[in-house]
């Protein structure tokens, strides 16, 4: 969906020929009509919009359009990507798009999608990388390996690494990451694992405190000095979606935050969904003593309640 308009970027699973994998369809869902159909050789993994491209990700190929005109604009050859794994900011002006590049290590690729030129490339992982989400200004980029045990948030513009967060001692399988909805300086990041727990990482204090004014400097340091585990900022609660599910998981929305240079007391709605269609609505609360606790506010099954209704 292109945020809360109409506009949907809909592919199939391939049960109906009408619903093949390599068929992309534009949809309004208020006149109930499909817009423009795209087709390709190969499965569409995956499919990013905001308002200035629609970026249409295959197994080794990237496909970048314009969203108004759909003239397509660039092609990319990237490395085999067969989780179709991206990350699109959804701002207009840092309008970067991030791929793997390479299937042996973490490395990311940052392509400046309105310029149509690579950015940089962050080598953030010694793993492959599981997952990546940009923030909402486009500013910072988070990364996990398939390892799991080290979230990196790095800053794009100096293409380094910026904050390092261990998740845990044991590899786990990150499924998602999502910053706070801010559009200056991300204040939260949140992750979901295998394990079902939901990770919360702060980082307004630390974006203050320990950006780096230095790049070289940064990048002369070892990554065992370099790295900064920050266990005060880091909260998990466990059991929040059931083990071994996959799931997604975004940040609605943020209260009370009266200040991103000092620990305050806030309040944040998380949604997830899971791949079985079960989405739980959960608050977080964090005190100024960094004391946090939550409640499940909803939780239902989409799929049901879809079955259960047929109009």
């Amino acid at each position: 969906m292109l945020f809360s308009s109409s506009l949907l970027a809909i592919v199939g699973a391939g049960e109906q020929p009408s619903l093949s994998p390599r068929r992309l369809c534009l949809f309004n869902t208020v006149t109930g009509t499909a817009l423009r159909e795209l087709n390709y050789l190969t499965s569409i993994l995956a499919i990013r919009i905001n308002r200035k491209r629609l970026i249409v990700i295959l197994q080794d190929k990237t496909y970048i359009y314009d969203l108004n005109s759909l003239a397509i604009l660039d092609t990319i050859d990237t490395v085999p990507n067969n989780k179709g794994l991206c990350a699109f900011s959804p701002s207009s002006e840092g309008c970067y798009l991030a791929l793997p590049a390479s299937t042996t290590k973490g490395s990311v690729l940052v392509y400046n999608t309105v310029e149509l030129q690579s950015l940089c490339q962050i080598d953030a992982h010694r793993s492959p990388l599981a997952a990546i989400v940009f923030s909402s200004n486009g500013m910072y980029l988070a990364t996990a390996s398939e390892q799991g045990t080290i979230i990196r948030v790095h800053l794009v513009s100096q293409a380094t690494k910026s904050y390092s967060f261990r998740r845990g001692t044991y590899p786990s399988t990150i499924y998602s990451l999502s910053f706070g909805p801010s559009a200056e300086l991300p204040d939260i990041l949140v992750a979901t694992s295998s394990s079902g727990s939901l990770h919360v990482f702060f980082l307004g204090l630390l974006i203050n405190q320990r950006r780096r004014s230095n790049t070289l400097l940064g990048a002369m340091i070892p990554d065992s000095v370099n790295d900064a585990f920050e266990h005060a900022h880091h909260h998990v609660l466990h059991n929040a979606v059931p083990a071994g599910v996959k799931s997604h998981v975004t940040i609605y929305n943020i209260d009370n935050v009266s200040s991103v240079s000092t620990i305050s007391a806030f309040r944040a709605s998380i949604f997830i969904i899971t791949y079985d269609g079960n989405f739980r609505d959960y608050t977080l609360s964090v005190t100024k003593l960094n004391e946090s606790s939550r409640s499940l506010e909803r939780e239902f099954n989409v799929l049901e309640t879809i079955s259960d209704n047929p109009y």
